[in-house]
């Protein structure tokens, strides 16, 4: 699987650069992603861009992927779906448990208020 990484101070910005995302993939996926929550910025912003179509097994990994995320304190957020993506996950009942934002702007904005909210809420608990 080929992809991009744009380290930023909050977040990994991953970019995929396939067509698709096949079953055969998932392993992969686990592997470059999950390694994510091993270091100091854990949150991640997944770009699907080049993504033309995604099978079912693809799609529910990606959720998993997204609750180990929550699970570990980090955010994992989807962006840039392609409109025929974005209506399969729908039909297949799986975009409605994605973190999935329309641009990588909102997806940064996404990130960091799950990042200030887990801080306040840290310091509610310590308080």
């Amino acid at each position: 699987m080929r992809f991009k990484i744009d380290t930023r101070e909050k977040f990994h910005a991953i970019t995929i650069q396939e067509s698709g995302l096949a079953a055969n993939m998932t392993a992969e996926m686990d592997e470059c992603l999950l390694s994510f929550l091993q270091n100091g910025v854990k949150n991640a912003i997944l770009i699907l861009k080049d993504i033309q179509n995604i099978d079912k097994a693809a799609a529910e990994g990606l959720v998993k992927i997204q609750e180990k995320f929550h699970e570990n304190d980090a955010s994992f957020v989807i962006c840039e779906l392609r409109k025929e993506v974005k209506k399969s996950l729908n039909e297949k009942g799986l975009l409605e448990l994605m973190n999935v934002t329309l641009t990588e702007s909102e997806a940064q904005d996404m990130v960091q208020m799950e990042v200030l909210e887990r801080e306040l809420l840290d310091g509610e608990a310590s308080a």
